[in-house]
């Protein structure tokens, strides 16, 4: 795949960059060997290969679900500025 000079300023505009002509040269450029590159990665055999997100593995970090700092309902209702039972009374916002 090869890029040219319109796509270099396509992509430019699409990063809110500045690129001048001559600077758009050298992107091309340095494009043209990065597809290269992603080009090569295509022609390696994973057949059989599992894909991963690292190479350590990893697993997702589990704790118990326990309520710790349940029952103080009371103390928490004792900050409302007004209340009715167990609720906090907010003003009506919607007519």
């Amino acid at each position: 795949m090869s890029v040219d000079l319109a796509t270099v300023k396509r992509v430019a505009q699409l990063a809110r960059i500045s690129v001048g002509d001559a600077e758009a040269e050298g992107l091309r450029g340095e494009l043209n060997a990065i597809l290269g590159w992603v080009e090569q990665l295509n022609e390696v055999d994973v057949t059989g290969i599992e894909p991963m997100t690292s190479v350590l593995p990893m697993g997702i970090k589990k704790r118990t679900d326990v309520v710790n700092d349940g029952g103080m309902a009371e103390d928490i209702l004792a900050n409302a500025p007004a209340r009715d039972g167990q609720y906090f009374l907010v003003p009506k916002v919607v007519e």
